[in-house]
């Protein structure tokens, strides 16, 4: 038991580290080749962020434990929300001025149901979950094709100023490119090596190690960049990460491990529970961040309801790994 804490633990350290270095690398890179600084932001940048739930959940498929790779998705996204929503409002209440982020929310929700109709008869198989992957690629289009198109746009223009610092050279970057691939890869293997060693340890599922400790912590660059982002006043760029993030997840993530390993039966509790909690998350980002009558806004008041509507549901995960 002491040698997987360890490996989760090393784990995660080595994995949040690649992800900058990975996402620093292929954004210098991107500057060379000629792609626009809001483009290499919005794309890049952001595939980048969502880098490690993106590479455990490949892991996790790779070494037959989809539901690690699902609950992990599913988890982050609740995390996303709850906390660093949550804890990035009641330091800073978040005001929406996007454009791009009010048509992404809508977006963000019509994907949770999709996601919920997949998952609705307890199974994922890998036509689902290749319809997964093209809306992925088509947000990315659509993505690509609205940054180019919004260049008055509050989140352009923070995502523009953020990236304004000089690049690295081409050779740098292509090394830090390739030192973070790497190590993303190796943190992914051990971090998934640990956590399905502790969940056999303490006989509780894979899903519920990967909706707490692995969600958790692959969500921790989100949180970091969307505190430094509030602090400097980039509102959009805050909740922008934690939008493309929870869409990159429920795309991406589930698309790709359910390729890979389909998933023909399906914990109940996934419906039950999870998918519930987060959609109801998703609900609640809408309602207070898109904003009707004119501009979005997240209070300390809703920052708390997020973060309390977080600890409920650990609770409740807590509860039922005590009830076995």
């Amino acid at each position: 038991m002491p040698i997987p804490i360890l490996a989760i633990m090393l784990g995660f350290v080595l994995l949040l580290w690649s992800a900058d270095r990975f996402i620093d690398g292929a954004s210098a890179v991107a500057g060379h080749i000629g792609l626009p600084t809001l483009v290499i932001g919005m794309v890049i940048v952001g595939f980048g962020t969502s880098a490690p739930e993106i590479v455990v959940s490949i892991m996790a498929a790779l070494d037959g434990n989809p539901e690690l790779a699902l609950g992990n998705a599913l988890g982050s996204n609740i995390y996303n929300i709850g906390l660093i929503i949550g804890v990035t409002a009641l330091i800073v209440p978040i005001a929406v001025h996007s454009k791009i982020i009010r048509r992404e929310l809508p977006l963000l929700l019509l994907f949770g149901v999709l996601a919920g109709g997949f998952f609705w008869n307890d199974q994922l198989g890998r036509w689902e979950s290749l319809m997964l992957l093209l809306g992925f690629f088509g947000l990315m289009g659509w993505t690509t094709w609205a940054a180019l198109r919004s260049k008055g746009d509050p989140s352009a223009e923070e995502t523009e100023q953020e990236l304004s610092s000089p690049a690295m050279t081409l050779g740098r970057a292509i090394f830090w490119l390739l030192v973070g691939l790497t190590l993303l890869l190796v943190s992914s293997r051990m971090l998934v090596w640990g956590a399905v060693s502790v969940a056999s340890a303490l006989g509780v599922s894979d899903l519920i190690i990967g909706l707490t400790i692995v969600a958790l912590g692959t969500s921790l660059p989100e949180l970091a960049s969307s505190i430094a982002a509030v602090r400097k006043g980039e509102h959009d760029i805050a909740i922008g990460n934690v939008v493309g993030s929870c869409m990159f997840n429920l795309l991406a993530v589930v698309g790709i491990a359910g390729v890979i390993a389909p998933m023909e039966a399906l914990s109940a509790e996934i419906m039950l529970r999870d998918w519930p909690v987060m959609m109801a998350m998703v609900v609640g980002l809408f309602i207070m961040g898109y904003g009707v009558r004119g501009e979005g806004r997240i209070n300390r008041i809703e920052a708390s309801v997020l973060l309390l509507g977080l600890v409920v549901y650990n609770g409740w995960l807590v509860n039922t790994v005590l009830a076995v």
